[in-house]
């Protein structure tokens, strides 16, 4: 019984060190092409949006007698037009969803600030400070380098996101790997 339960676990551990290699890889490639990488994500996000107006409308049509049918029904419009006009027109929405990135990051940033020095009597509100920076240093880049940096910075941080989730899921599929190959200290004892 207990080699039945140690072969499911060994087989969950390779399986998940395969995907965090297959991410880390992935990640690897999206960095080395960044403008194919912001296409697919901008694509990826119309279709996302397209799909969400059209579960709207579904929903709006299901709920029409508990009142707000025209909003609803005005919502999903709105959803499945910006959908498609991300779809049909990918450099405009490259250009505006980098715009809007370079704008939540500069709006996180001041609000980790403010936090930061509202946390300044606690013990490690330093980290708070530095992500705070760190965070509006890079809004301001994002924000000032606009239109140019569009066709690739989307496509970077999708890149560094997933390259950075293969690595964790390898080293926590080694990690757990190695902890489990470790002789049992209490069956000695």
């Amino acid at each position: 019984m207990t080699t039945n339960v140690s072969n499911d676990i060994n087989k969950n551990i390779n399986s998940s060190l395969i995907i965090g290699v297959l991410l880390t890889i992935l990640g690897i490639i999206a960095i080395a092409q960044p403008f194919l990488t912001t296409i697919f994500a901008e694509t990826w996000f119309a279709f996302i949006l397209i799909f969400s107006g059209f579960a709207k409308l579904v929903y709006a049509a299901q709920t029409r007698d508990r009142g707000g049918f025209l909003w609803k029904l005005l919502l999903s419009g709105l959803y499945i037009a910006t959908g498609v006009m991300l779809f049909v027109y990918p450099q405009t929405g490259i250009l505006t969803l980098t715009l809007l990135l370079g704008s939540f990051l500069l709006t996180e940033g001041v609000f980790e600030l403010i936090l930061a020095f509202r946390l300044r009597p606690q013990q490690n509100w330093t980290w708070v400070l530095g992500d705070g920076i760190i965070t509006l240093v890079l809004g301001a880049m994002i924000w000032f380098q606009w239109p140019f940096n569009a066709p690739w910075v989307l496509g970077i941080l999708v890149g560094v996101s997933v390259l950075f989730t293969g690595i964790s899921r390898v080293m926590l599929s080694l990690n757990t790997r190695s902890f489990l190959n470790q002789p049992d200290s209490t069956a000695s004892a």
